[in-house]
């Protein structure tokens, strides 16, 4: 099982109405929930650890999970508010306002950590549940807590909107990439979190800290790819876009789902990946981002649609 840890929220994505007015369609979201909601229709066994409202946008999030098969076990109810985001789009990318002061997923604490069985393989972290304070501390020192036994995976997904104190933030991704084996980041990430275009180097660098895998997305320009051995470039595959909203996310749930299939989940056979093995798993996850970017909003597919 992967347990994924981190936000869900609700995306609000403009529409234009015939009268030509602006209006906005309410969608489940969050890169966390996102990703869960990828793994389960993948067909892996998943669950999500955030904290959700009662209110109505928190029970469309949770009938969301039900749907695609995520697991509610750690699920934190909350009677506060559900995290809303804003998007508006620019030469197709996505920017987001959000809504978050004292929600649900943001006031998690230790208190709320979950108890894990063995089965639990992976726990994945990332994006602005890492920013806002208690639940980011509450994040990171459950990562702290499980880096040694599992496979941890991490995808900062910036969002500098949301960033108030920049070197906090990177003093704080730095500290979980040394402990992370996986980390996938777009090359905006790699721009924001380092002011180079060369992912080489900033892969290198982190790899270096600790990390196994590196993986850069690049858009449609297609994936790098770097361990302590290999660096791969792999092509994008070719889609009409209609946004990409959730590809980043649906990657990331190809990819783990594609070395859990190739029994690749661990530590020590993560660091000795092969390149036939790690190009299978670029293109499974690849393919699951391109069928995303297709449709409107973050609809990640289904296992059968990739089969």
């Amino acid at each position: 099982m992967i347990l994924c840890c981190g936000e869900a929220l609700i995306d609000f994505l403009p529409e234009n109405s015939a009268e030509g007015a602006i209006r906005y369609r309410a969608l489940r979201g969050g890169s966390i929930y996102n990703t869960a909601i990828a793994l389960g229709r993948l067909d892996v066994p998943v669950a999500l650890f955030s904290g959700i409202s009662r209110d109505v946008f928190g029970g469309m999030l949770l009938k969301g999970l039900t749907a695609s098969g995520v697991s509610l076990k750690h699920v934190r109810m909350s009677d506060r508010p559900s995290t809303l985001a804003f998007v508006t789009f620019e030469d197709g990318h996505a920017r987001y306002s959000f809504f978050d002061e004292n929600s649900a997923g943001r006031m998690l604490t230790r208190r709320d950590w979950p108890k894990l069985e063995k089965k639990v393989e992976a726990l994945h972290f990332g994006s602005i549940s890492l920013i806002h304070e208690p639940g980011a501390s509450t994040l990171e020192a459950l990562l702290r807590r499980e880096a040694k036994k599992r496979v941890i995976s991490l995808d900062p997904n910036i969002r500098p909107a949301q960033i108030a104190n920049r070197r906090a933030h990177l003093a704080r991704l730095n500290r979980l990439i040394a402990m992370a084996d996986i980390v996938k980041v777009s090359e905006e990430d790699v721009d924001w979190m380092t002011g180079k275009t060369d992912a080489s180097a900033t892969a290198a660098k982190w790899l270096k800290l600790g990390a196994r895998l590196v993986v850069v997305t690049r858009g449609a320009k297609g994936v790098e790819a770097f361990t302590s051995r290999l660096a791969l470039n792999f092509p994008a595959e070719t889609v009409k876009v209609a946004d990409t909203v959730g590809a980043g996310d649906t990657f990331m749930a190809g990819l783990l789902a594609a070395l859990r299939q190739a029994k690749l989940l661990d530590k020590t056979s993560l660091r000795a990946i092969e390149e036939l093995e790690l190009e299978k798993a670029l293109a499974f996850a690849s393919r699951a981002a391109a069928l995303t970017c297709s449709r409107p909003g973050a609809d990640p597919p289904w296992a059968h649609e990739l089969a």
